[in-house]
């Protein structure tokens, strides 16, 4: 079966949209899973809308990267959007025609090349997702290296060029999963202009005419089929070979903050996809509604949902009652604290239910619980503290959560590991708890508590909520006597009682 490319595309008989020229408008950092079922997806959305007529360069961040088989596949690649909506099974497959090439600057030829990219004209976005640890100010590297190590080095490097040819600024759209990933990237651009010596006008020039953008990236990207035999089966299908196929679910919001005026030069909007791509001046409260209510859902139920005998997230959603507990959470107990549209909020919440029925993923509710302490802290806190403020009243579901989250760490612990603690499940088999040293250490420490003095202890200990919960009017009470219930009757009965 011959590998893909343009050539080979129309052999196959594809008759979605293609588009086989155009210029480069984007420089992009990164060349892996994610932001191919992304960026450069949105960029193939606004191509096909007629708004865009531009392609993407990528750039691999490190030495060993996928150049040499997407510049072999031309840029070409099938993307599968899979997952539920509505209910409904959904696998949608897509040809994705935005990327132009992959650039290797370890390569002195690559690197000259990535240069007169960023000398274009047609240059207007640079894009970037280099991992959490992309973004880092290194002092090893020197203007004078081909290229620097760090990716904030050859940030400044390509900026430098552009400005030096006298070409105008760019829109920096920056998508590593660091806070305020835009403004720490345009920081450590700065502490480069700083070290290596470089004219004023040049920072003016990245200051004041280049635009650098925080965003918040939300689709969840498993990237390669992992079963040989499926991978066999849909390049049979396709008719040609794929080594850059990609999945992601079907879900995809990508929040990008910066100055009025942006949308405009940005495609998406026009492209009639600016409910799922957008500008916000602040988007905080958007980083706000995915903690709260994703990443809070699921730290809220999975917990209990393992002890009552669940294994993976889609299983939890087709329980009535875990369901239900999930949802009343969400509607009731974590939405009316939140600071956007209550509209806006719901919607949001609905699509968790269906990212969550995923038929496509198993996602394990023991890969959830890894730190589940501080994912409390950060995750489900917030809205259980601002509930109480504005209701004078517990929150009945973030309550028995905070039950649930004792009785996972507590329940029949048979060992402290080196790097784990061992507890026993109501079924019989054992798992493993995962957390900061100190945390295993106290709970092996609590181990024989009576169920009121382990409550107490974890409620009144500082390290782990920055306050002592225990202070909290009748909060103490309701925990012992949800944890009780848990052990004595079982989280589903627990769950249920909330309802």
């Amino acid at each position: 079966m011959e590998q893909l490319n343009y050539q080979v595309l129309e052999k196959s008989g594809y008759d979605g949209y293609i588009l086989k020229d155009a210029p480069v408008k984007v420089l992009q950092f990164g060349e892996g899973n994610f932001l191919r079922a992304f960026v450069d997806y949105w960029f193939d959305l606004a191509n096909e809308a007629g708004v865009w007529n531009g392609k993407a360069a990528l750039v691999q961040p490190i030495g060993g990267g996928l150049a040499k088989v997407i510049n072999d596949q031309e840029g070409l690649y099938t993307l599968y959007l899979r997952g539920s909506e509505k209910g409904e099974k959904v696998d949608r497959k897509r040809v994705i025609s935005s990327v132009a090439c992959c650039l290797n600057p370890y390569v002195q030829e690559d690197y000259d090349a990535m240069m007169k990219v960023a000398e274009s004209d047609d240059l207007e976005v640079i894009a970037s997702n280099t991992t959490e640890a992309g973004i880092q100010y290194d002092p090893s590297c020197q203007f004078t290296d081909c290229p620097p190590s760090s990716f904030p080095g050859k940030m400044t490097q390509v900026l430098y060029r552009r400005w030096k040819a006298g070409k105008k600024g760019v829109i920096i759209l920056a998508c590593e999963l660091i806070d305020n990933n835009g403004r720490e990237l345009q920081r450590c651009v700065n502490r480069y202009i700083d070290q290596w010596g470089l004219e004023a006008a040049f920072r003016d020039y990245v200051n004041d005419e280049c635009i650098f953008c925080g965003s918040l990236v939300d689709r969840i990207v498993p990237g390669r089929v992992r079963d040989a035999e499926e991978v066999k089966k849909m390049n049979e299908e396709n008719g040609y070979e794929d080594q850059l196929m990609d999945v992601g679910e079907v879900f995809g919001v990508w929040v990008i903050e910066g100055p009025e005026g942006l949308e405009d030069r940005l495609p998406f909007k026009k492209a009639g996809i600016g409910e799922s791509v957008f500008v916000v001046p602040d988007m905080s409260p958007y980083k706000k509604r995915k903690v709260r209510i994703l990443n809070g859902a699921h730290t809220g139920f999975v917990l209990g949902s393992y002890l009552a005998g669940k294994d993976i997230v889609r299983d939890c959603m087709h329980d009535e009652t875990i369901r239900g507990f999930m949802n009343k959470m969400l509607y009731d107990e974590v939405i009316p604290t939140l600071p956007l549209d209550k509209e806006d909020l719901k919607n949001f919440a609905a699509a968790v239910t269906d990212r969550f029925n995923n038929p496509f993923v198993d996602h394990q509710l023991l890969s959830i619980s890894l730190n589940s302490t501080s994912k409390w802290k950060a995750r489900n806190m917030p809205s259980f503290l601002e509930y109480i403020e504005e209701k004078k009243a517990l929150p009945a579901c973030l309550t028995m959560s905070l039950a649930a989250y004792i009785a996972f760490y507590s329940n029949d612990l048979q060992e402290l590991g080196e790097r784990e603690l061992i507890a026993k499940r109501p079924a019989g088999n054992t798992y493993a708890i995962n957390d900061d040293r100190w945390v295993l250490e106290f709970y092996w420490a609590h181990k024989d508590d009576s169920v009121r003095e382990l409550v107490h202890s974890v409620l009144s200990n500082e390290k782990m909520w920055d306050q002592d919960l225990s202070k909290i009017e009748n909060l103490e009470d309701e925990v012992v006597r949800g944890l009780t219930m848990i052990r004595e009757e079982g989280a589903l009965a627990a769950f249920k009682s909330c309802l």
